[in-house]
């Protein structure tokens, strides 16, 4: 299958999430009525033929592939890489490996994909670590954060990285002109922070990044920074300390509005102004989180992901194959020799080979005057 048809052909996991075939394949038909694209229902098949009974197929190109085990989230993705080999998402990525698909979505077990993304497709050339991605609505236009939990300890050429395909996905999916990167950091001054953040800071800036220096978590829900980096330990924990913050400033004010007459005529009054705002800060827009540096396009949903946020996972997806996303890294990252880990081997492997040099001259030099 050329990766450049017209039609892009997505491989779901329909088994992973917390709920299963029900929403992913709902999420999955609904999809496939608003775009162009070709399905591959991956898991165990008299499941999704069941389900699939429900919907009227005229007009949808789907395909199921039966899988006969399923990751389950308690499963090291080291085992699943071993042992459990016929589960979905290990399918699912062979599919795309294999050529018969182009793309991969997921509601299950994050590192079990990312291992499964990485043994079978592979990463980009020049790209160490795949970074994920998440998309964060805000006032005004999104933030993306990259990295929020794919690689726990990263190295500063790592997060230049990142920085780097991010840039790429706020400019083709997100529309962003010139896209502003923070380093997610302590403080704003340059100095601030561990080693690295420090050693990223001054790749960073020599890059042809839109680089604005570093950023504090406070800030970066304005409008200073489109692009906050970071490692995938602090990326999480920043994304799941704002969806707990979301849930938990809800509770509160639903039970504030409660408390009296006058404040449940004002909620009530108030209701399309409160709408408007779950519309705007609903993550479910987005979707997923793309696993951006792997040789496909790889879409990573929350677990508990309704059939609408399936469906835009796998529209995202569609639209990563569109662009040819992993053309579009590979090119920029060749532009960046020096954060490849290529480049610092063969400046080792230089400097080895000066030391001997220089070795044999002077051990050359010294055996002349004791001639």
């Amino acid at each position: 299958m050329s990766k450049n048809s017209h039609r892009p052909s997505i491989a779901l996991d329909v088994m992973g999430g917390d709920f299963g075939p029900p929403v992913t394949i709902e999420g999955a038909i609904r999809a496939a009525r608003e775009v162009d694209v070709s399905l591959k229902l991956v898991g165990k098949d008299l499941e999704i033929r069941e389900e699939l009974e429900k919907y009227d197929l005229t007009g949808l190109d789907v395909e199921i592939i039966h899988a006969d085990e399923v990751a389950e989230m308690n499963d090291k993705p080291s085992y699943i890489l071993r042992r459990k080999k016929n589960t979905s998402i290990q399918i699912a990525c062979n599919l795309v490996k294999d050529g018969m698909a182009h793309g991969v979505v997921s509601a299950g077990h994050t590192g079990v994909t990312l291992g499964c993304g990485i043994f079978s497709l592979g990463r980009i050339k020049g790209v160490d670590r795949p970074g994920l991605a998440t998309v964060m609505p805000r006032e005004g236009r999104p933030l993306i954060l990259i990295d929020v939990g794919a690689n726990i300890d990263s190295k500063p050429r790592h997060l230049v990285q990142f920085a780097i395909m991010a840039d790429i996905f706020a400019r083709t999916i997100l529309h962003m002109e010139s896209p502003a990167v923070g380093l997610l950091n302590i403080g704003e001054e340059q100095g601030k922070g561990n080693a690295q953040v420090n050693e990223a800071y001054n790749l960073l800036k020599n890059t042809s990044l839109n680089f604005i220096g570093n950023v504090e978590g406070r800030d970066v829900f304005g409008n200073g920074v489109d692009i906050a980096v970071c490692d995938g330990f602090v990326g999480n924990i920043a994304l799941k300390l704002c969806e707990g913050l979301g849930k938990s400033f809800s509770k509160v004010l639903k039970k504030e509005i409660k408390k009296g007459i006058l404040t449940r005529i004002g909620g009530f009054l108030a209701r399309p102004a409160f709408r408007r705002l779950i519309k705007r800060f609903d993550y479910e827009e987005y979707g997923g989180a793309p696993l951006l540096g792997l040789k496909g396009a790889v879409i990573v949903c929350h677990g508990s992901s309704s059939p609408k946020s399936i469906a835009q996972a796998i529209k995202l997806a569609a639209s990563l194959i569109k662009i040819d996303i992993v053309e579009k890294i590979k090119r920029e990252i060749e532009l960046h020799p020096e954060i490849t880990r290529f480049y610092r081997l063969k400046n080792l492997l230089q400097s080895a080979g000066k030391s001997i040099s220089t070795e044999d001259s002077q051990s050359t030099d010294e055996t002349d005057e004791t001639q």
